[in-house]
């Protein structure tokens, strides 16, 4: 990953991460945790990324002081061909410290840029560290939320289904229906009692009749044969 790149992709990788995974979220729980994962993954980009750039600042400021250190040189030398008599060894000398003194000059911009770079590269390293930190310190209390969030959905179901199990309304009219059914059949015993009652006094005058006859035959029977 070049600079540049990480550079512009650091104030994003947060927004991104979280967008990503709210849009294939079906456990919040494993979400959080996968986002620690992708936190701690853009973290070692980025600080391998800022280990590079502070890297750069290093061998800038080292240009920086063997540069320095060239122009002092030549000053010296020519410091020398002067007290030697040397006057054009001076010159020479003295026009390439002036050379030196120019490409100091790009190297202290070049130093700038990567510092300013560096600075960028830690911001944005520590925001990752602090928001990781922050996530791990959270993460407990979040499942524990999470846990109880589904306790109390599963309580609020059951609830509703015992709600909707209990129907008064349907229990009396199937009480209403087994009271009449109850009544019917009490009538239905004493419509049968009834008949049987005629039945019996039916036979009972009827019988009675058919033996008080037999009886008058019998006693005129008896009277024929003088008996």
């Amino acid at each position: 990953m070049g600079l540049a790149d990480t550079l512009g992709r650091i104030p994003k990788i947060l927004e991104a991460n979280i967008n990503a995974l709210l849009d294939r979220c079906e456990d919040p729980a494993k979400m959080i945790d996968q986002l620690l994962i992708d936190y701690k993954r853009d973290l070692a980009d980025v600080k391998r990324d800022t280990a590079a750039v502070m890297a750069d600042v290093k061998l800038a400021e080292k240009k920086v002081e063997e540069c320095d250190e060239d122009i002092a040189r030549k000053q010296k030398a020519a410091e020398n061909a002067l007290k030697a008599g040397n006057e054009g060894d001076a010159r020479t000398l003295l026009a390439a410290k002036q050379r030196l003194e120019m490409t100091r000059e790009s190297l202290l911009q070049n130093l700038a840029v990567a510092q300013k770079n560096a600075e960028m590269m830690q911001e944005g390293y520590n925001k990752l560290v602090r928001s990781i930190e922050e996530l791990e310190s959270r993460k407990d209390a979040a499942k524990a939320k999470i846990s109880m969030a589904k306790a109390q959905d599963q309580i609020n179901k059951t609830a509703a289904k015992a709600n909707s199990t209990i129907n008064m309304d349907a229990f009396n009219k199937y009480e209403q229906k087994a009271e009449r059914m109850l009544a019917e059949a009490n009538a239905a015993a004493q419509l049968d009692a009834a008949a049987v009652s005629a039945d019996d006094l039916t036979e009972k005058y009827t019988s009675g009749a058919d033996s008080s006859s037999v009886d008058d035959e019998l006693a005129a029977l008896k009277t024929k044969l003088g008996l």
